[in-house]
């Protein structure tokens, strides 16, 4: 198994992915792959949910120095509480951050970690020190735009899968959806299948979690009812 930042939390994900069902179809969906020019980390706009586990490493590592990040105040300043758990702090966009197509129900804001340029300061910092890029970054970051379905909420078993405009468990009232809207979570014709475009994501996975996730979704023949 890998090296992770998060044991504690990665075992949690990892006992969800094993009893998981792959939704194989939803993983044929046409995707592009992520375009920092086009998409300016609009799936970063509003932070992220952490486990306390993340919240104390991130809170290390900016104690540790992270140099040119807007809005970061001190290492507690990073994290804020929620009436879900804590999350990453966010800022107000300035002008020119947002993509052209910034979704409208998105609040126009940023996570604290981003730079004018929409790249992450966690990401860029572990880079910097010629480790895995995503070692720092909370799981649900860099596994963006894959969903756990939690068991329950769709079936008995917690599902993996691509969301879409339809069924996006964020989905409710006038909020469109979160995954679905992002710019390497929607459908896109001019894409290519979403196991494919996602193929560093579902083997740092599947390496982490001990499924190889890609290999069942490259697989020549697929169960499609399993």
């Amino acid at each position: 198994m890998m090296k992770t930042s998060f044991p504690e939390t990665v075992n949690i994900l990892a006992k969800q992915i094993a009893e998981a069902r792959i939704d194989h179809r939803a993983f044929e969906t046409l995707l592009r792959p992520c375009e920092m020019s086009r998409c300016k980390a609009t799936c970063c706009y509003d932070g992220v949910h952490i486990s306390e586990e993340e919240a104390e490493h991130i809170r290390g590592v900016v104690r540790d120095g992270l140099v040119g990040l807007a809005g970061l105040l001190d290492a507690d300043g990073v994290i804020v509480k929620t009436d879900k758990g804590q999350k990453t702090a966010t800022r107000l966009a300035e002008a020119g951050e947002l993509a052209e197509d910034f979704p409208e129900h998105f609040p126009k804001t940023r996570c604290v970690f981003l730079d004018r340029e929409g790249y992450c300061g966690l990401q860029k910092k572990a880079m910097s020190e010629n480790l895995d890029p995503w070692l720092h970054k909370p799981l649900t970051c860099w596994m963006h735009p894959l969903v756990l379905v939690p068991a329950g909420k769709w079936e008995e078993r917690p599902v993996l899968t691509i969301v879409n405009a339809e069924n996006d468990p964020q989905k409710s009232g006038d909020y469109a959806g979160y995954a679905s809207c992002t710019h390497c979570g929607r459908g896109d014709a001019a894409g290519e299948p979403a196991w494919q475009v996602l193929e560093a994501e579902l083997k740092q996975l599947g390496e982490i979690c001990g499924r190889d996730i890609y290999r069942e979704l490259s697989a020549d023949e697929v169960d499609w009812f399993d």
